[in-house]
């Protein structure tokens, strides 16, 4: 078996570990927390997210003119 394709597969494997536990912290975790996630969650969370429509655009707050 060639080294190096073990080695990728321990690192898929590593990713998938990750996530697992990350998933397992959160559900284990019963209070809401408030003000700012901490900075692992927030990188799961970029990797792990659904890529958004291509056409889909974010709704913008306009101001009300006086």
């Amino acid at each position: 078996m060639d080294l190096s394709k073990v080695l990728e597969q321990l690192r898929r494997e590593l990713v998938h570990l990750d996530a697992a536990i990350a998933s397992l912290e959160r559900l284990q975790a019963k209070a809401v927390r408030r003000g700012r996630p901490p900075r692992m969650l927030v990188e799961l969370r970029k990797t792990h997210a659904a890529p958004e429509p291509a056409g889909a655009r974010r709704a913008r707050r306009v101001s009300p003119i006086n």
